[in-house]
């Protein structure tokens, strides 16, 4: 699971001051302004039009000393384009956020619309230890709905990580947990002679396959329902890719995964995690692993963020040999210093890891 504030590197310096504190906590009005702009449609409205506040706040349906404000703040922001008394879209407004455009990224941007009122409970799920929803089951819809979020989320991403980690004579590619297939796309294209596995809940694949449909490597990509956490995975793989999944889970069933993907390898394969990795002895930093924890409280039964070595070890007492962290560029990476490879021994002996299954559960990703 990755959800709206996950994005990169966050610059959360150390607070020493009042003046700090009160900064810190006040940082929440422009992202309510953004929200507000999403909430009332105005990127949409707005189009490829320029607009007066009077005639943009009679077509909204809102007062226009309200809308001039908001205006004025999401112009401040860039999101909007001010001259004298008229606004027209940024290209990120006309685009992005625009419902009516091919590029609007309406999945991610609900996600985040919804996450705006869940943070506000955040004090139920310190209460309890449990996230904010846990007595409401799945749905087929919300499963859909989050899968086409995962794909807006990485849809220039997967293309950028996908390109600078070499695959080398690799085959067979299975995305474990891969959602929307995003991922599995970017490689297939990157590579014309592999063939790739989504693996992840059917409603997540149902979704898959439209994408697929639409990418011109889609035709090389299968799909396998399983619920990877309790069941052995079938087949054998060159690579296995693990993306932003590790932090769904505790660490006895990442545990487990592991087991089950070091049986699924073939002899000298590899185990590619991407997550959102701790890195400093403390297990404080970076900033944006250890906020992301808090999503995990909010959402998930027992998901956390974890530190590089504590996984390191997770992989070689799971039997993985020659684990070592990949370098992207700065700028690409998904987290930062955010990608581990692990190789399954040349020759091991046989293991039952494909019939062991786990006690532990997860509700969402």
């Amino acid at each position: 699971m990755v959800l709206p504030s996950d994005r990169k590197d966050v610059v959360t310096p150390r607070i020493a001051t009042f003046d700090e504190f009160r900064d810190a906590i006040s940082a929440y009005r422009l992202p309510r302004v953004l929200l507000a702009g999403l909430e009332l449609d105005v990127f949409t409205t707005v189009g490829d039009r320029t607009w007066t506040i009077s005639d943009l706040a009679k077509q909204l349906k809102v007062s226009e000393r309200g809308l001039d404000i908001l205006c004025r703040n999401l112009a401040m922001a860039g999101l909007l384009l001010k001259k004298g008394g008229t606004y027209r879209n940024s290209r990120l407004g006309a685009t992005a956020l625009n419902a009516t455009h091919p590029a609007y990224r309406g999945g991610y941007l609900d996600l985040i619309k919804s996450h705006w009122t869940d943070w506000f409970r955040l004090l139920e799920s310190i209460r309890s230890g449990l996230p904010i929803d846990h007595d409401v089951p799945d749905s087929q819809d919300w499963r859909r709905r989050f899968t086409w979020a995962m794909h807006h989320r990485t849809l220039e991403t997967a293309p950028a990580i996908a390109s600078q980690i070499k695959l080398g004579r690799a085959r067979t590619f299975l995305d474990l947990g891969g959602g929307p297939g995003t991922y599995a796309l970017a490689f297939l294209a990157k590579t014309p002679r592999l063939r790739a596995t989504v693996c992840d809940r059917a409603a997540a694949l149902d979704v898959a396959k439209e994408i697929a449909d639409t990418h011109k490597a889609g035709r090389r990509l299968s799909y396998l329902p399983l619920d990877f956490t309790k069941e052995p995975i079938p087949g054998t793989y060159d690579v296995i890719w693990y993306s932003n999944v590790l932090h769904i889970y505790s660490p006895e069933i990442n545990r487990a995964v592991f087991r089950r993907a070091l049986a699924a390898l073939a002899p000298g394969g590899r185990l590619i995690i991407q997550d959102a990795f701790l890195h400093d002895r403390e297990g404080l930093l970076p900033a944006e692993a250890s906020l992301f924890a808090v999503s995990m409280l909010l959402f998930t039964e027992e998901g956390n963020t974890y530190s590089a070595s504590e996984t390191t070890t997770w992989l070689k007492d799971a039997g993985f040999a020659r684990i070592k962290s990949l370098q992207l560029k700065t700028g690409t990476e998904d987290w930062e210093n955010g990608i581990l490879e692990a190789s399954a021994p040349k020759s091991r002996p046989k293991t039952n890891a494909r019939r062991t299954g786990s006690t532990g559960s997860s509700r969402s990703r």
